[in-house]
This record gives C-alpha cells, sequence and structure tokens, in this order.
C-alpha cells in the first residue's frame, strides 16, 4: 500500500507516521508539510528512512493532484489548530482547514482514492459542567471559534463529496490529544516546558474548563482501526474517557515534577472559551472492537513530562517565541 499523510510532520500527523512505520513494514509512507511553524522536521528524523518527504502546500492543486494520483490512501491530518491564534487571525484556518480540504477531496475524487478525514471534537461546541451528555456522532455541531468552525466546515465538505461524488471516506473526530512532540503553544506542552525552564505555568479563568484527554498514541490506534474496519462514509468518535479540568491537569504536571501544586498564575480567560467537551466513543469499540491502551491519565502524563524532559533540543528553539508571543497578546488571543 502507498499512503499519503497530509500534515506528518505535525503533532499528531508525525506520531502516526512513527506508528506505521513501526506496525506496517510494507506500507510506501509520503508526507505532505507545508512546515508552518506548528510542523517540525525533527520530527521525523527517527523514521526518516522509511518516509518520502515532500515540502508543499495541500492548496497547491497541482501538486496535491500529482501525490494523490500515486497513492492508495490519504490519511489528512494537515490543519491549522490552535484556538488562541485562529481568534487573532482566522484567514490561515480558512485557507488551510476549508480550502486545503477542498484540494485534497477534489484529488481523491479524481483518482478513486480512499480517505481519512482527521477532525476534533470541538465541532460541536461544548456541554455544561454539570451535563451528564457527551458528544454523540449525532450530536449537531455547534462550534465556538473561527478554527472549530473551519474544522466542522471541512467535516461537511467531506460528507458532501462523498453522498455527491461516491468518494470513499470516513471520518474521526477526537478529543484533545497530549504526548510527545506536541508544540510548546498547547495546553500540556506550554506548561510542562514551562516548569523545566522555572516559569510558572498560566491559568485561564478559574481552570475549571474540562476536556477530554487522550494520549495520542492511543488516537492514531483508533484511526488505523477506523481505516482498516470502518464503514465508508461514517463518522467515528475517538475518546479515552479522560475527562479532567484544566487546573488538575496543571497541579498534577507540578506534583509530578516535584513542585508544590499551588505554583501557578490566573490569567484573563479567552473569549468563547469552550466548557467542557466530553467524547463518547461507543460506536468505535463495539462496532470496532477498539480500546486505549492509556486508560490511566496520570500515568500518560507522567510519561509525556518524561519525554519533554528527555528532548530539550526537540522543544527548546521553540519555546522562547512562544512565551514572547502570548506576553505580547497579554495571554489571551495568542
Amino acid at each position: 500500500m502507498r499512503m499519503l499523510v497530509t500534515g506528518g510532520a505535525g503533532f499528531i500527523g508525525a506520531n502516526f507516521v512513527h506508528l506505521t512505520a513501526r506496525t506496517r513494514p510494507d506500507i510506501e509512507i509520503t508526507v505532505l508539510d507545508a512546515l508552518t511553524y506548528a510542523g517540525n522536521r525533527a520530527s521525523l528524523e527517527p523514521v526518516a528512512d522509511r518516509i518520502t518527504f515532500v515540502h508543499g502546500d495541500i492548496t497547491d492543486t497541482a501538486l496535491v493532484d500529482r501525490l494523490v494520483a500515486d497513492t492508495d490512501l490519504v490519511v489528512h491530518f494537515a490543519a491549522e489548530s490552535h484556538n488562541d491564534n485562529s481568534l487573532g487571525d482566522p484567514w490561515p484556518f480558512v485557507h488551510t482547514n476549508i480550502v486545503g480540504t477542498t484540494t485534497l477531496l477534489q484529488a481523491v475524487r479524481t483518482h478513486d482514492v480512499r480517505y481519512h478525514h482527521i477532525s476534533t471534537d470541538e465541532v460541536y461546541g461544548d456541554l455544561e459542567l454539570d451535563d451528564p451528555a457527551r458528544f454523540t456522532e449525532n450530536t449537531p455541531y455547534n462550534p465556538s471559534s473561527p478554527y472549530s468552525s473551519t474544522k466542522a466546515s471541512s467535516d461537511l465538505l467531506v460528507r458532501a463529496w462523498t453522498r455527491s461524488f461516491g468518494v470513499r471516506a470516513t471520518i474521526s473526530n477526537c478529543s484533545n490529544n497530549y504526548g510527545p512532540y506536541q508544540h510548546v503553544e498547547k495546553f500540556i506542552p506550554r506548561q510542562i516546558t514551562g516548569v523545566l525552564t522555572g516559569v510558572r505555568p498560566k491559568l485561564y479563568g478559574a481552570g475549571l474548563n474540562v476536556r477530554d484527554w487522550i494520549h495520542v498514541e492511543d488516537h492514531n490506534t483508533a484511526v488505523w482501526t477506523i481505516i482498516d474496519k470502518g464503514a465508508l462514509g461514517q463518522t467515528y468518535l475517538i475518546g479515552a474517557d479522560g475527562e479532567v479540568d484544566n487546573r488538575t491537569v496543571v497541579e498534577t504536571i507540578l506534583e509530578l515534577c516535584g513542585h508544590d501544586k499551588s505554583d501557578f498564575d490566573f490569567v484573563t480567560d479567552r473569549p468563547g472559551h469552550d466548557l467542557r467537551y466530553a467524547i463518547d466513543s461507543t460506536r468505535l469499540r463495539t462496532e470496532l472492537g477498539w480500546t486505549p491502551r492509556y486508560s490511566d491519565f496520570r500515568s500518560g502524563l507522567a510519561a509525556t513530562i518524561d519525554w519533554y524532559r528527555d528532548n530539550e533540543s526537540w522543544w527548546a528553539p521553540q519555546k522562547a517565541a512562544t512565551e514572547a508571543a502570548y506576553a505580547s497578546a497579554g495571554e489571551r488571543t495568542l
């Protein structure tokens, strides 16, 4: 099998490439990545001899068409994905998440190539903190930010191309990921690398916002389960029952790093900050037989801290610029 992975130098995409290279030696892997600030070629160094890397943009119609014509499967991770950035400048999110997805869909339609689309639970909006409900595949879309709105748009495009043109596609919407190779602008690696460099963690609002955390390795094993066993045209939600509020996450990081759990600062909440995400992954588990490996968030977080401690050379070049950008934006709308 020949596989094209878009955004394969980003956080989740790079981990997917690592998993595939390690467990599926028969697959020829091509990575297409624009290497924006969130893409890091160094994330692929451990598997450099197993992949073909193409530096390019998913909105480049001629390039995408050429690559898709020579592949059997497209797994589409490439996305602008940081909520705070989307509040500051929505246009890159429209360009990548909407125009880029349309470009890929046209190419897989032309060449009849199997397509899997990576999306987020944020397309569903949020839930009240005391609401027992969780998102399902039938939850109506209600995105809150330019980021989640453009991801919702990309999902709807996939559904339209599947229905109107017969594109062989599946969609997965996943909860918040954590693990190795995540950019230090994101919540968990920002707090970990801050503690490791003597910077006090910053916590939006009262820290009560709840996220449903999943280790990136579990996300990617679920993606392969969907590719192997999923029904074409279906959407599958990926989650590991890892609901934790942001304050508890920060306190746990501090504790695991040997600090007092109160050693953090509150900062002004960001606009439109979703309260709670929660995934019901029953369809994925019962119909396709997937289960997460990292069922205990604390142990997964400890392993993630160890990775950042051991790989400072990977994240250190990003750290100063990220903190400077947050500071200049008043900790609100980076």
